[in-house]
């Protein structure tokens, strides 16, 4: 499914195997699980100490993207990484990620490093009609869209404004 990234350029496509490549298991949790409802907002997940040392050693490029499968459905998407302070064997997700992958706490995901190149387009539909209420919903979305590393079609990501959550499909990206 095709997505892209910001921040650092956009990018769209799918990282196959090649030199370099990070790949690892881990146990799923919301970011609120480590107290860090500031990485609700975005794509990036918070990754153990050793996830940045193997990823060093393997000279990976930046940004770093991965894609990050639940092995029990079968889901997958994209996604960046925010600090390396969780714990040895831990990923904490934000929780609109862990439900588009249909994850409940402490399930096993797939973590690999991804190469995706620049996107051009992305098509957003919200849920919900009151997001255009919002005195200038694109600017809204343009600064919440910069805590995201990348985008995958097919998601419903969360843009979190005011008191309120916004949730937002990405319909396509090419």
């Amino acid at each position: 499914s095709p997505m892209f990234g910001f921040g650092g350029g956009a990018f769209f496509g799918g990282g196959g195997p090649g030199p370099g490549r990070f790949e690892a298991t881990y146990r799923a949790y919301p970011v609120s699980f480590a107290d860090r409802s500031d990485a609700e907002a975005g794509d990036k997940l918070l990754l153990p100490p050793s996830a940045l040392d193997r990823l060093a050693a393997l000279h990976v490029e930046y940004p770093m993207l991965f894609r990050l499968e639940a092995p029990e459905s079968g889901r997958a998407t994209h996604c960046g990484v925010l600090e390396f302070v969780a714990d040895e064997g831990v990923a904490y997700l934000p929780a609109w990620m862990m439900q588009n992958l249909a994850l409940a706490e402490g399930d096993t995901v797939r973590l690999a490093s991804a190469s995706l190149p620049k996107a051009t387009f992305v098509k957003l539909r919200p849920h919900t009609s009151d997001f255009l209420d919002i005195s200038d919903p694109r600017a809204v979305l343009e600064r919440a869209l910069r805590g995201f590393s990348c985008l995958t079609a097919g998601d419903a990501i969360c843009l979190p404004y005011n008191a309120k959550r916004f949730y937002i499909d990405v319909v396509e990206a090419t």
